[in-house]
């Protein structure tokens, strides 16, 4: 597990270099919005890879409320120990605190690395990580840590908020 997230780093790092040392001239009427999507692609292409390889570390992982490790998990620790370790971002413990994080999003207007959150009782909620093609990575209180649909039935009828953190 080890050589494959060294051999993914490897591929982002010769990724970024390859882009930013590729150089062309300008397109006619090229407008800046463009140069901004095909940078804000290169930098969503980079944080599917680093959350790929976070499910990776910690599928089969089974939740435990209030867990943070290994052997039990919940939906919260597993957000914040993967936006640490993946983007160097520190976010809150707990769910409740996580959903006033970065700002509101249409949930049309998800990108990589956005945080799902649900609404999955009277008190609780539950909050997952937005992985592209409508699938989210989180900790199933059921399932342990697992890849889901975003729009499949439950989740559908759960569903909060959209929360933006990385730029």
């Amino acid at each position: 597990m080890v050589n494959k997230l060294k051999v993914s780093c490897c591929s982002i790092i010769l990724l970024i270099m390859l882009s930013a040392c590729s150089s062309s001239s300008p397109v006619a009427g090229q407008s800046e919005s463009f140069k901004k999507i095909t940078d804000g692609t290169l930098m969503e292409e980079v944080a599917s890879v680093l959350l790929r390889n976070e499910f990776d570390i910690w599928e089969g992982t089974p939740y435990r409320f209030g867990g943070t490790n290994k052997q039990g998990i919940d939906c919260s620790a597993l957000i914040q120990k993967i936006y640490l370790s993946s983007f160097n971002l520190k976010l809150p413990r707990t769910t409740k605190r996580q959903s006033r994080q970065g700002y509101l999003i249409n949930k049309s207007k998800l990108q990589v690395g956005d945080l799902v959150f649900f609404k999955t009782s009277l008190t609780d909620n539950h909050v997952g990580i937005f992985i592209g093609n409508g699938l989210f990575l989180h900790a199933s209180s059921s399932q342990g840590v697992m890849i889901s649909v975003l729009n499949n039935s439950y989740w559908r009828s759960k569903y909060w908020q959209s929360r933006r953190i990385l730029n």
